[in-house]
């Protein structure tokens, strides 16, 4: 199993060029799974990536990664975001979840994802945890029922790619209130 060979970690300005690399991988294979494109990626400079990988759990900004232990290489990620403002700081966002296509179905989703969860909830005032899946994303889409994301909407066309279009479903974990 895939567990026993796979470390989590809160990521840092040190892992920015691991990030860039894979976060462009995610873009590049699964385009209809993220807001962001290849080109804006691109655009992005390393040291911007390393500036915003300094988020701290504290600040309700982080990214964990999951690296293989024989090698630490970076095969997955997954982001957290808190909203700032005093009205919408009791909500959370999960985004840019990624697991390289070798290693799905091993349990790196569910370890990665058990890891941001059990850290937002150290998050003073955070109630709920928002997120957005596409709805062809069944295997993601399972994933997140079971950690107890409940479905509570759709996007309706909420990304285009060329002349087509990719509804997404919206997705909420209660964690108080």
């Amino acid at each position: 199993m895939a567990e026993s060979e796979i470390e989590v970690r809160k990521l840092g300005a040190e892992d920015a060029q691991s990030f860039w690399q894979l976060r462009l991988a995610g873009l590049e294979q699964e385009p209809r799974a993220f807001t962001e494109s290849v080109e804006e990626h691109r655009k992005m400079a390393v040291d911007e990536v390393a500036r915003r990988l300094k988020g701290t759990v504290a600040h309700g900004n982080f990214v964990m990664g999951a690296f293989t232990k024989n090698e630490d290489r970076l095969v997955g990620m997954a982001g957290f975001f808190q909203r700032p403002g005093p009205k919408i700081r009791h909500r959370g966002l999960i985004w840019g979840v990624y697991v390289q296509s070798e290693w799905r179905k091993q349990g790196v989703g569910r370890l990665l994802l058990a890891e941001v969860l059990r850290l937002a909830r150290t998050i003073p005032d955070l109630e709920q945890i928002h997120l957005a899946v596409a709805t062809d994303q069944s295997a993601a889409r399972r994933l997140y029922a079971s950690l107890g994301f409940e479905t509570y909407g759709r996007d309706v066309h909420a990304l285009k790619l060329g002349d087509s279009y990719v509804d997404e479903e919206l997705m909420l974990l209660q964690l108080k209130g």
